[in-house]
């Protein structure tokens, strides 16, 4: 693929003033390397002088680079940080415009579930860039995006730093707002929600509030999430330990919460993160996704080892007349990946493993079909 250009603002990093901690935060994480960075280039390889015939290739090579800046076909893209204020907090993103003269769609991208940040990484399953990779390819064909740390995570974990007080009616509240933000961006267009995993869900929820013109759901489960759990713990939990997690997602489901919980079971059950399952359990995916009233896209990968097929045609059941695309050989983080678990697990470490591309064909596809507003 042709490179993406980027051009950075000045960064809203230092507007709004955030503490060295979380700048230093970002920097490690990779996601900003300097708030004003206009192009990297490649470096000459096997350059050893800066005179002579070495020189004069290296002269060879770069001129044609600067000479496309002018005319080109693909789009100059500014990349910068955003952020939005709640009102309960700061919640921190980062904003892909294609330069151009007329308002270009925008797609909010929802991370799914835990602590996820706005690239698709998840301290808990590795870097995989996934939707870091998703929103560089939409702005190569002129679609702009935004996506954002949840508050709890990354650079937003101080909008709710206790994850006691999170909840899924907050997460749609947030999405709801940054949809109310990009819609009163006179460079946007339409407004495409896109939800990965449990995002997906609250891109259901929100869309209408937030004005979406369209609706995506990536890898998104069609049932209720204790139901999902259960299934998932089924195969891999001795049956003492399986029957407590039962009951403790019974007692959960019911708003009660439990401090006796096993050690093996905390980084699912542990105590501080059960309000939040609370607020989970009581949503039905496919019944949020049949509210839509927008065109909606279904992606879902058939290597997929946490979500299945199952669950995509679920939503389409729900939703008769959403377009439905099941992709042979893509998993949950969307790469092309064998049925082997230790390529599967491999694959949420790899930044470098391109997305699937029929993933990214539906949806550019999609977006363009979209009517006019």
């Amino acid at each position: 693929m042709r490179a993406l250009r980027e051009v950075s603002e000045k960064s809203e990093i230092e507007k709004n003033q955030i503490n060295k901690n979380q700048a230093r935060q970002y920097t490690q994480a990779g996601r900003v390397v300097h708030p004003r960075t206009l192009f990297v280039w490649p470096r000459p390889i096997g350059t050893q002088t800066d005179s002579g015939p070495t020189m004069l290739r290296v002269i060879a090579l770069i001129l044609p680079l600067l000479t496309g800046l002018a005319y080109a076909g693909e789009p100059v893209v500014l990349q910068r940080p955003i952020s939005l204020d709640t009102g309960s907090g700061e919640l921190f993103g980062t904003l892909l415009l294609p330069k151009s003269a007329a308002p270009v769609p925008v797609v909010l991208i929802i991370a799914g579930s835990g602590p996820t940040d706005r690239d698709g990484n998840n301290p808990d399953g590795g870097r995989n860039d996934s939707m870091k990779r998703l929103a560089r390819i939409l702005a190569k064909h002129n679609i702009a995006s935004v996506r954002y740390d949840k508050r709890g995570i990354a650079a937003s974990k101080p909008a709710t730093p206790d994850e006691r007080n999170l909840s899924i009616e907050g997460y749609v509240a947030d999405a709801e707002a940054w949809g109310r933000k990009l819609k009163a961006d006179p460079r946007l267009g339409q407004l495409i929600l896109l939800g990965h995993s449990e995002g997906a869900l609250v891109a259901s929820l929100a869309a209408e509030k937030a004005g979406a013109a369209a609706v995506i759901s990536v890898a998104g489960t069609g049932r209720p999430v204790d139901q999902v759990l259960r299934e998932q713990l089924q195969y891999r939990l001795p049956p003492a330990l399986l029957a407590r997690s039962n009951q403790l997602i019974d007692e959960i489901k019911a708003g009660k919460t439990d401090d006796d919980v096993p050690a093996e079971l905390e980084v699912v059950f542990r105590p501080s993160v059960q309000p939040y399952l609370t607020s989970l359990f009581r949503q039905d995916p496919a019944a949020a996704f049949g509210k839509l009233q927008v065109p909606a896209l279904i992606i879902q990968g058939r290597h997929d080892i946490q979500v299945g097929v199952g669950d995509a045609q679920l939503l389409q059941q729900a939703k008769p007349d959403a377009e439905l695309a099941l992709i042979d050989g893509m998993n949950h983080v969307l790469r092309i990946v064998p049925n082997d678990i230790k390529r599967q697990l491999a694959s949420y470490k790899d930044p470098q493993l391109p997305l699937a591309s029929e993933l990214t064909t539906r949806i550019l596809r999609f977006i363009a079909a979209l009517p006019a507003a």
